[in-house]
């Protein structure tokens, strides 16, 4: 993963609920093209920001169960109003429903009570070694590093629950 769109995890449901901030600084490199004169975080950006809100729902609600968590549709995104350098976006994703390969999420961006992103997503997840055995080690290292990532996003009382 290139850009890590989250800063902090907030709170979080097991198989129900995650919220999460993203703060945007001039510090990203990618806001001197977008736009030079007028910088604002890319609104594919505040939708990979929601996939990684879900997959770390999933992470979570699983125990790490997975290797790969990745966005498979996104339907109906509705983008409402810029986020500046600055600002804080605020995800929440919310679990409509989930089987044995796909979830699905509603997905809700804010500034402060200002509505910035709305849709649902569907990510799909699975373990590289269910494609091919000899990719056991890469699966483990894959959640190994989410492991590792968790004790930066999580705050030390969420932790505990996320296990």
């Amino acid at each position: 993963m290139r850009f890590w769109l989250l800063d902090k995890i907030r709170s979080f449901t097991p198989d129900s609920e995650l919220s999460a901030v993203k703060n945007v600084t001039l510090a990203e490199e990618y806001l001197g093209d977008h736009f030079p004169e007028f910088p604002v975080l890319p609104g594919v950006f505040m939708l990979e920001a929601a996939t990684q809100a879900g997959a770390w729902l999933l992470r979570f609600s699983e125990n790490f169960a997975h290797s790969v968590i990745s966005l498979k549709e996104a339907k109906n995104i509705k983008y409402a109003d810029f986020v500046a350098p600055g600002q804080t976006l605020e995800v929440t994703v919310s679990m409509l429903k989930k089987d044995d390969r796909l979830a699905t999420f509603k997905v809700d961006g804010r500034i402060g009570d200002r509505p910035t992103l709305s849709g649902r997503i569907v990510l799909q997840r699975y373990n590289l070694v269910d494609r091919d055995p000899a990719l056991r080690d890469i699966d483990e290292r894959i959640i190994q590093h989410f492991r590792r990532a968790q004790k930066i996003l999580l705050p030390t009382a969420l932790a505990a629950a996320a296990g």
